[in-house]
C-alpha cells in the first residue's frame, strides 16, 4: 500500500501552547480512560432495592462499547476539522454527564450518561492526538507515555473514590474536579490557538483524502462487531463461548491491521503494536488491582499507590528518552517494549500475589516501560493518519482483551462456592491470564517480524500500480500547462519552464494519503454471576518510500534549462500521487501542504461483571495464597 511520506527532523519551535497542551494531555488522557472500568458492582449495595443490579452493571459498562464505535468517526471529524474544537467538545460532554451523573436514578439514565462518557473520551483520544502531531515531536512521546501509565492506573482510579462511599452515583462522576480543571485548560488551549491561528504561525490544515477517509471508517466494522459481542455476553454466554468470540476478535483485528493500514510496513508495525498494547495492558492492571485489594488479602489501594507512582514516572521517563533514538530504530524498539511487557507479565504469574505494596512495583514497571515503549517507537515516526489508524483499532483491542480475561476468570470461577476458594479463583485466573496474554504478545511480535518483511518484499511492485491508479482516480494529477497522461504504473509529467524570471528549477509536490488509524475500544457491558465479583483481566509509523526533502523532490533524466519545455520521464509512486508535477511557475505550496508534507514524522468495563460480595473494595474475603 501507499505510505504517507516520511516525517522531517524539523519541528515548530517549542512555545506557550506547546507548555498548555502538554499539560492538557497529562490531565485529560487519564480522565479518558478512567472512564473505560465498569465499577458499579463494587457499590452494589448502595443501590435502590427496586433497582435491579443485573440493569445497572448492563447500563454502567455503556462507557466502552460507546467509545469504541466513537474514535473512528472522531478520527474523520478531527481530521477534516481542526483538534482543537473537537477537544474542547469531548471535555464539556464529560463535564455534562459528570454534572448529571448527581442525578440519575434509573438504568436508563446511567446508561445514557455512561454512553455519554464514552463518546465525550472517545472525542478526546483522537483530538489530543492529532493537536499533539502538530506541535514539537517531543509531545508525541509525552502522549504516549501519559496513554501506558494510564492504562496501567485506570482501574485503580476508578476504585480509589469509592472508598467507604455513601452513594453509589460517586461512580457516574468519580472526578468532577479534574475535569473541571482539564476544562479551563482546554479553553486555553483554545484561545492561544485561534490567536495563533489568525497570526498565520499555526497554519498548518487538516487533510483528508479518500482513502485515509475509508480506512479510518473501516475500523468502525470490527469496532461494532465487538462491542456487539460485548454486551451479548452478559446474557449468559457460557466461559469458553466467551474466549472464542475473544481470540476471534483479536484475529480480525489482527487482519485489518495487515491489510487495512494505507502507511506499509510502518503502518502495520504500529497497528500490530497498538493491537497488543490494548488487549494485554489495561485487561491485566485491572485484575492485578481487585486480586491486590485489602479484602483479597493484599495491601489495598493505598498499598499499591507507591508501586503505581514509581512505575508511571518510568513509563514517561522511557517515552520521553526514547525521543532521541533515531526513527530508524523504531521498528526495533517497538519489539523490544513489548518483550518487556511480556516480561511484565511473567513477573505477575511468579511474584504475585503479593502481601506488600514494593514487590508490586517490579511487573508494574516493567508493564508501564513496556506499554510505553512500544506505543512511542510505534506512533511517534508516524503521520497523523497512520496514527489514528492503529487508535481506533487500540479501543478495540482493550474490549476483545477484557472479553478474553473474563472468560478466563470464569472458568475458574464456577466452581468457587466459599469465600476461600473465591480468592482462590481470582489468583488462579490472573495467572492463567497472564500466561495468556503473553502468549498473545508473542505471536504479534513473531506475526509482525514476519508479515513486516514480506510487505517489504512486495511493496516495491505494488506502490507502482497503486500510484498510478491514485493519479487517476484520485484526481490528485498536477495542473500543468500539458496535463499529465495516467498510465498503467506510472505518470509522466511535462514540465514547462517560462521564459522569463530567475532560474528556477522544476518542482514536484508530493501528496499522501494518510491512514487514519482508529482504534476504537469498547466496553463491554458487564456480565453478571450473582456469586462473584468479576475483575476482567483482562502504536504507527509510516515509512514512506520517498523521502520528501526541500532541495529536491523529482528524479529527471535531463536537464532543465530556462526557455524550453523538457519532458520528464518520472514515475510517481504511491506517496507522489497526489500530485505529480508542478511547473516552476506555479505557486508555492500553501503553509499547510508544506507542514502536512513536512510533518514528523471495578472490575472491567469491557466483560461480564457481576456484583460484588464485598460491601467495599477494601473488605474482607479472607486469605489468598501466595505468587506461584
Amino acid at each position: 500500500m501507499a505510505e504517507e511520506p516520511a516525517v522531517s527532523a524539523r519541528a515548530p519551535r517549542f512555545s506557550p501552547l506547546d507548555a498548555v497542551l502538554g499539560l492538557l494531555v497529562t490531565v485529560a488522557l487519564p480522565l479518558a480512560i478512567v472512564a473505560i472500568p465498569n465499577t458499579i458492582s463494587v457499590v452494589a449495595a448502595l443501590l435502590p432495592p427496586d433497582v435491579s443490579q443485573i440493569d445497572m452493571i448492563r447500563a454502567h459498562g455503556l462507557a466502552l462499547p460507546a467509545m469504541v464505535l466513537t474514535v473512528p468517526l472522531a478520527a474523520v471529524i478531527v481530521r477534516r476539522m481542526r483538534a482543537a474544537p473537537v477537544l474542547v467538545g469531548g471535555l464539556t460532554l464529560l463535564a455534562l454527564a459528570d454534572v448529571a451523573g448527581g442525578y440519575a436514578d434509573s438504568p436508563l439514565l446511567v446508561g445514557l450518561l455512561r454512553a455519554a462518557h464514552g463518546v465525550g473520551a472517545g472525542l478526546l483520544v483522537p483530538a489530543t492526538l492529532v493537536a499533539v502531531w502538530e506541535r514539537p515531536r517531543i509531545l508525541r512521546a509525552v502522549w504516549a507515555g501519559v496513554l501506558a501509565v494510564s492504562l496501567l492506573a485506570a482501574q485503580a482510579l476508578a476504585l480509589w473514590p469509592l472508598d467507604a462511599v455513601t452513594s453509589w452515583r460517586i461512580t457516574l462522576q468519580p472526578y468532577p474536579m479534574l475535569t473541571g480543571a482539564a476544562l479551563a485548560l482546554a479553553a486555553l488551549y483554545l484561545v492561544l490557538w485561534l490567536r495563533r491561528d489568525e497570526s498565520g504561525e499555526d497554519a498548518a490544515r487538516p487533510g483528508l483524502y479518500g482513502l485515509e477517509r475509508g480506512r479510518l471508517l473501516m475500523t468502525a466494522v470490527p469496532a461494532v462487531g465487538i462491542a456487539v459481542l460485548a454486551l451479548g455476553t452478559t446474557f449468559d454466554w457460557s466461559p469458553l463461548l466467551v474466549v472464542v468470540a475473544a481470540l476471534l476478535s483479536v484475529l480480525a483485528l489482527l487482519g485489518l491491521a495487515s491489510a487495512g493500514t494505507f502507511a506499509g510496513t510502518r503502518g502495520r508495525v504500529a497497528a500490530y503494536t497498538t493491537v497488543a498494547v490494548g488487549v494485554v495492558v489495561l485487561p491485566t492492571a485491572a485484575q492485578i488491582t481487585y486480586v491486590e485489594l485489602r479484602g483479597l488479602g493484599g495491601p489495598g489501594l493505598s498499598g499499591l499507590w507507591p508501586a503505581f507512582v514509581i512505575a508511571g514516572v518510568a513509563g514517561l521517563v522511557a517515552a520521553v528518552l526514547l525521543d532521541r533514538v533515531a526513527d530508524a530504530a523504531m521498528p526495533m524498539a517497538s519489539a523490544g517494549g513489548l518483550v518487556i511487557v511480556v516480561a511484565g507479565l511473567c513477573a505477575v504469574r511468579f511474584l504475585l500475589p503479593a502481601a506488600d505494596g514494593p514487590t508490586l512495583v517490579i511487573p508494574f514497571a516493567l508493564l508501564a516501560i513496556g506499554a510505553a515503549v512500544a506505543l512511542t517507537s510505534a506512533l511517534r515516526p508516524s503521520a497523523a493518519g497512520t496514527a489514528l489508524f492503529a487508535l481506533s483499532l487500540f479501543f478495540p483491542g482493550v474490549l476483545a482483551g477484557f472479553l478474553l480475561g473474563s472468560g478466563v476468570q470464569f472458568m475458574h470461577l464456577e466452581e468457587a462456592s466459599s469465600p476461600r476458594e473465591l480468592v482462590d479463583a481470582f489468583v488462579s485466573a490472573m495467572h492463567w491470564w497472564a500466561l495468556v496474554g503473553g502468549i498473545l504478545v508473542v505471536a504479534v511480535i513473531v506475526l509482525g517480524a514476519i508479515l513486516t518483511r514480506r510487505s517489504g518484499e512486495a511493496e516495491p511492485a505494488g506502490n507502482a500500480v497503486q500510484g498510478a491508479e491514485k493519479a487517476v482516480n484520485g484526481g490528485a494529477a498536477a495542473e500543468t500547462a500539458e496535463g499529465v497522461a495516467a498510465q498503467a504504473g506510472a505518470v509522466e509529467a511535462e514540465v514547462a519552464e517560462p521564459a522569463s524570471g530567475s532560474d528556477r528549477a522544476a518542482r514536484s509536490a508530493s501528496g499522501s494519503g494518510s491512514a487514519v488509524t482508529s482504534g476504537s475500544a469498547s466496553g463491554a457491558g458487564s456480565g453478571v454471576k450473582p456469586d462473584a465479583l468479576v475483575a476482567a483481566g483482562p502504536g504507527t509509523a509510516a515509512k514512506s518510500d520517498v523521502a520528501i526533502k526541500s532541495d529536491v523532490t523529482v528524479k529527471s533524466d535531463v536537464t532543465v534549462k530556462p526557455d524550453s519545455t523538457v519532458k520528464s520521464d518520472v514515475t510517481v509512486k504511491p506517496d507522489a500521487a497526489e500530485s505529480a508535477a508542478a511547473r516552476s511557475d506555479v505557486a508555492p505550496a500553501s503553509a499547510a501542504e508544506e507542514r502536512e508534507s513536512g510533518a514528523e514524522s471495578g472490575p472491567d468495563a469491557s466483560t461480564p461483571v457481576v456484583p460484588s460480595p464485598m460491601p467495599s473494595p477494601e473488605s474482607s474475603a479472607g486469605d489468598r495464597p501466595g505468587g506461584a
